[in-house]
């Protein structure tokens, strides 16, 4: 078993990485937030999948294109690309959106339940303490209100960092989304707790995103 990286309060800084699952494009944005105001970039992108084939002979290239596109195809290509992030990147947290499935789309949110799982034992396997987020609670505590579209995200994540331009495609913009909402709930004492991989934590009430980049300086600089 690998040992835990949890977050640290003995430095005024940490490694946060926001995961936006998909099994076409899983988006990741990490940031080091610290006590001197603006979250910093680390490193942001897409994990593209279903375009790698397998190493194996088969009898035609379409029978090739349709392996690489099967979803126990993109589920593995998933746990390796992410993991080989997180050894790359070496976030002392994880965070990560909770499904949402529509009613009248039940199949999406069983797929998208697997590719979860993955990438739950992938930052289980790393050994880095993980968050679970609401969509909603997210957005929140971005722009404000619960309901945001991806065009109000990604103008957001442009103003928060100072862009040049709104990050795209939109699932870099929600990945980044993801691990700023994370830093804003270490304002709360006890919400991330130190319990294993995968376990939910005690969900505060939801403020502004300018009253939790607050509390999270004095937070940071508390330890500092």
């Amino acid at each position: 078993m690998p040992s835990r990286r949890t977050p640290s309060t003995r430095h005024a800084s940490i490694r946060i990485l926001g995961l936006d699952p998909g099994l076409n494009l899983t988006g990741y944005g990490c940031i080091d937030a610290s006590a001197s105001g603006t979250p910093a970039i680390v490193e942001a992108g897409v994990l593209r999948l279903g375009r790698k084939p397998r190493a194996t002979v088969t009898a035609s290239d379409a029978e090739t294109s349709r392996d690489a596109r099967s979803i126990s195809s993109r589920l593995l290509e998933l746990f390796a690309d992410l993991s080989q992030a997180i050894e790359r990147m070496t976030p002392e947290l994880v965070a990560i959106e909770q499904v949402f499935a529509h009613w009248k789309h039940p199949a999406t949110g069983v797929v998208m339940g697997h590719a979860r799982g993955v990438m739950l034992l992938a930052v289980a396997q790393a050994g880095v303490e993980l968050v679970e987020l609401r969509p909603n609670e997210v957005k929140k505590s971005l722009t404000g209100h619960g309901h945001a579209s991806k065009g109000q995200m990604q103008r957001a994540i442009q103003g928060v960092f100072g862009l040049e331009a709104p990050p795209t495609p939109p699932d870099v913009a929600d990945a980044l989304a993801i691990a700023l909402c994370a830093a804003n709930r270490l304002r709360s004492p006890g919400v991330m707790g130190e319990g294993p991989a995968g376990a939910k934590p005690r969900r505060p009430k939801a403020k502004s995103a300018r009253a939790t980049s607050r509390d999270l300086a004095r937070l940071l600089a508390s330890v500092d």
